[in-house]
């Protein structure tokens, strides 16, 4: 049966994966191209800038891909196989609820376990550290960028289910509503607390030496030695439409997850709620 599952998830992951690229392709592309244009533009300043103070220019040699094949064959690869990932751990904590959490249907527990995969796998690592288009992020913070926001993901999920837990013992004293209630604002007080003691991206150690204590790694103004701004910072913007756009993505991920998912588990599982009453 789990295998069963698990092979379910899969396939309806990478299908969800490919409705959240097309999605992307056709509203949060348009947004990456415009961050590798300011970027392009950016760099052309900055190289202004260094041959006028007689610094050497750097070249940065050819692309390996093409924009073409970066933005349809990349990223569509990319998401697909993210949406298959997602599929699997989904089906996963499927088949590990099933049962455990309360009679519910299938289509129900479907939808509430997509809906917890959002929120801990995504959302709430969004609100820490939100995602960036290219040309934000300096290249020599990548590895901490990803180890700190894999440790923000690990604690949401990890909080999310005892949270999950937490609700379940508490029910059995105050109430499902009542017990909902604890657990989530037990959530909320415990993640709050992760995002605090995390850094921001702006306080690396990389950024604060090149640019100074800064909130976040969004590019500020280019100046000349004479305080000019010679380059504006990052537009505010393509920032936001390209944040809006991925959370959309994702929203589009988890809920297409949920809602294929759900009638399959339904055929799959029904045989066995039915034989169940029968021989009751």
């Amino acid at each position: 049966m789990e295998k069963r599952i698990i092979l379910r998830g899969v396939l309806v992951g990478a299908l969800a994966g490919l409705l959240a690229f097309v999605f992307a392709r056709i509203f949060a592309e348009p947004q990456i191209q415009a961050a590798i244009d300011y970027e392009s533009g950016r760099d052309e300043a900055q190289a202004a800038l260094d041959k006028a103070a007689g610094l050497p220019v750097g070249d940065e040699g050819p692309e390996i891909f093409s924009r073409a094949v970066q933005a349809n064959l990349g990223i569509g690869v990319g998401i697909v196989l993210f949406g298959v990932a997602m599929g699997a751990l989904f089906a996963v904590a499927y088949a590990i609820c099933l049962g455990r959490v309360g009679n519910l249907r299938p289509r129900t527990l479907s939808m509430l376990v997509a809906g917890g995969g959002f929120l801990g796998v995504y959302l709430v690592p969004f609100v820490k550290y939100p995602a960036n288009p290219p040309s934000i992020g300096h290249p020599e913070t990548i590895g901490v960028r990803g180890a700190v926001y894999v440790l923000m993901m690990v604690c949401s999920v990890a909080f999310l289910i005892g949270a999950v837990i937490l609700g379940k013992q508490l029910a059995k004293r105050f109430g499902n509503w009542n017990a909902t209630l604890l657990a989530a604002l037990a959530f909320v007080v415990v993640i709050g607390v992760v995002m605090a003691l995390l850094p921001s991206l702006g306080e690396l150690a990389a950024n604060v030496r090149d640019y100074g204590p800064q909130a976040t790694e969004t590019p500020q103004p280019l100046r000349n030695p004479a305080g000019q701004i010679v380059y504006p910072g990052f537009p505010a913007d393509t920032l936001w439409d390209f944040r809006f756009y991925s959370v959309a993505a994702q929203a589009i991920l988890w809920a297409a997850i949920g809602l294929i998912f759900a009638p399959l588990a339904e055929r799959l599982l029904a045989p066995k709620a039915n034989a169940e009453q029968v021989s009751a």
